[in-house]
């Protein structure tokens, strides 16, 4: 059995379901998966789940880092150590508005990028798994791509892209060294078989679908 390890860019998938909200309401409900089980639903008999990584970092906003916060605990309490959660850090950064010129500061993500490249160098440096699946689709990561490919040739890597992504540069690359690319957009029906009950409860906490992401 090979083992896969899906690598989640957690800012890329999240925003990449919000712009498909925004053309397909519908979308919305794809906000309250189960991350493993949607992962799952692409492994071949001949393959097993070695972990999901999530890569994200808390929002300031304290309604947004509510809802991120229910939706990462109710998948660590439904899969345990099959859902490892890495989390950066926003910094602000300071902004010029094109129009007035005046400075503002604006809050930017931080750490993600180095956080996925230096794990999936680990991972396949360590042999800790066989196929590494890189859901994003920011270019950024093609350098770590690039050098598992020359340093670890026998590892295969997989690029899926978020929902409305896709990275021209990512693609050609895994399709030039014979692997695979998936556009999740065009797998709805995986997300739906995928969703959480409304309420998650465990022993010792209870996890509740945030309103905001509910549908009539």
């Amino acid at each position: 059995m090979k083992r896969i390890t899906f690598y989640i860019d957690g800012f890329n998938f999240y925003f990449g379901l919000k712009r498909m909200k925004k053309v397909t309401p519908t979308w919305r409900k794809a906000y309250w998966i189960d991350m493993v089980k949607f992962c799952k639903q692409f492994l071949s008999p001949d393959q097993q789940l070695e972990k999901v990584i999530y890569f994200t970092a808390t929002p300031w906003d304290s309604k947004k880092s509510s809802r991120q916060s229910a939706f990462l605990n109710a998948n660590k309490a439904i899969n345990g150590d099959k859902f490892e959660i890495v989390r950066g850090k926003y910094f602000n950064k300071n902004m010029i508005c094109p129009f007035c010129k005046n400075t503002y500061m604006h809050p930017e993500e931080k750490r993600t990028d180095v956080n996925i490249t230096v794990r999936m160098i680990a991972d396949s440096v360590n042999n800790l798994t066989d196929i590494l699946v890189l859901v994003s689709g920011d270019s950024d990561l093609l350098p770590p791509i690039e050098y598992i490919q020359n340093a670890h040739p026998e590892k295969r890597i997989r690029v899926y892209f978020p929902p409305s992504s896709h990275s021209a540069d990512l693609a050609n690359n895994i399709k030039h060294h014979n692997g695979k690319v998936v556009h999740l957009q065009n797998n709805f029906p995986k997300f739906q078989a995928s969703l959480m009950e409304e309420i998650v409860c465990t022993t010792e906490a209870k996890y509740e679908i945030p309103t905001k992401w509910k549908t009539s």
